[in-house]
């Protein structure tokens, strides 16, 4: 039976540390095998598990053995493997799944980019383009068409998972129009026109992005005659007018990138407009061991990162928004409530 160690001393906890790509591969591999949609609410033998997964039953048994030990499935006393609270968020039909976030963290072009973080550290840029000689979005588009799906597919999860709890958070009354800019698929943007129904809304993204907006934005869905969908870069150019702008984990890139997406926001609002900036913060959240995992991630293949309070201040502040209150919205996000001079 395998159990999960508690408290290794430091020599055996940097061994486990130096074999972290075991775990993200392990974790991998069990997402795509489907091993935990396959595995029922009462505990399977591997024989039967290997069966409907199409796997050799002795190496399954191996992959759930280094699962286990992570708290990902737990193995019985008599050989059968059994879901956990983790193991359940690798399920497809999780209401709060986290399969394709654990594909994301773990495509074919992250295992060649991790070894060449002391260069991104000792030049302070990214290292995806010496890699993959084209920018990062550019290869996933036209390289990495499969992971271009699994990124979108994340992006979803974490879209659709904070979505209702952006609605709570915001006061809107009085609003009469609302922007998501960088918005994915609009289910922020959904949310809030479901929760105000006289509330108009703009929806701007990449035009590959929003052609897969949310069924309820698009042409016969229950809130198109509310919504105008914008296909565009908001680094580029913001062509839209609204009383309040969203702008929700976009403001990751390098600085010139999010540089000019503050300013085409400040040029198109108007005196006196809200903008509501949501993001993860790496210094003020319960879990800095995934944000800064991420923030190393954001630096290897857009130069990016994530920010701590002080420095997502400074931004907001260089781009001319006064910054009211900040405030959490959840466990993992923060929002910056900012308006523009009047």
């Amino acid at each position: 039976m395998t159990t999960v160690d508690q408290a290794p001393p430091p020599p055996m906890r940097l061994r486990e540390l130096v074999f972290g790509a075991a775990c993200a591969a392990a974790v991998r591999a069990a997402a795509r095998l489907g091993v935990a949609d396959a595995l029922e609410d009462t505990p399977m033998s591997v024989d039967d598990l290997a069966a409907a997964v199409k796997t050799q039953p002795h190496t399954l048994r191996r992959l759930l053995r280094a699962l286990s030990c992570q708290g990902v499935f737990v193995e019985h006393p008599d050989g059968t493997f059994g879901h956990t609270e983790m193991s359940r968020l690798l399920r497809e039909d999780d209401p709060h799944s986290l399969r394709y976030i654990a594909l994301w963290c773990t495509e074919p072009w992250t295992w060649n980019v991790w070894p060449k973080l002391d260069e991104a550290v000792r030049s302070g840029r990214n290292v995806f383009e010496d890699v993959y000689d084209r920018e990062f979005f550019d290869y996933l588009n036209s390289e990495a068409p499969e992971s271009a799906h699994v990124f979108n597919r994340a992006m979803t999860t974490s879209s659709e998972q904070s979505a209702r709890d952006v609605a709570n958070l915001l006061d809107l009354r009085n609003v009469s129009s609302v922007a998501d800019i960088g918005g994915g698929q609009g289910h922020v943007l959904a949310s809030l026109l479901e929760k105000h129904p006289t509330m108009h809304g703009t929806l701007l993204d990449l035009p590959g992005v929003v052609e897969n907006a949310d069924p309820r934005l698009r042409d016969g869905g229950a809130l198109a005659d509310r919504v105008r969908v914008v296909a565009g870069d908001c680094r580029e150019d913001i062509p839209v007018q609204a009383d309040v702008y969203i702008i929700k984990n976009i403001l990751e890139w390098d600085d010139d990138s999010t540089r000019r997406a503050l300013a085409n926001v400040r040029k198109a609002a108007r005196p006196g407009a809200r903008v509501v900036v949501i993001e993860n913060l790496v210094d003020d959240t319960p879990s800095m061991k995934f944000t800064t995992a991420m923030d190393l991630m954001l630096l290897l293949n857009v130069g990016g990162a994530k920010h701590t309070r002080q420095s997502m201040v400074d931004r907001l502040t260089d781009a001319g928004l006064v910054i009211g209150d900040v405030r959490p919205v959840n466990a993992y996000l923060h929002a910056f409530e900012c308006t523009l001079p009047g």
